[in-house]
């Protein structure tokens, strides 16, 4: 279950309780990958919006999306061809 509040995200793990907060950034890249964009998709799209090289924000959406994935909050599916 996932909020918005203010400009960040608020993400609550139903399974342990544990609330886990995105910051305007995350909460960004959150919205674009949940609306079904891969992640390079995303980094095209914010790249426009945020003053960072594409190595570095790519660096940043796919340690997000690992840390969610370790615990256990989304599930990563690659592309299919």
């Amino acid at each position: 279950m996932a909020r918005q509040v203010g400009d960040e995200l608020v993400i609550l793990d139903l399974q342990s309780g544990t609330y886990f907060g995105l910051n305007p950034v995350g909460a960004r890249a959150w919205a674009l990958l949940t609306d079904g964009k891969a992640i390079a998709e995303a980094c095209d799209l914010m790249l426009d919006e945020y003053e960072v090289t594409r190595a570095t924000l790519e660096s940043d959406i796919r340690a997000l999306v690992q840390t969610m994935a370790d615990r256990q909050l989304v599930q990563i599916v690659e592309p299919t061809v």
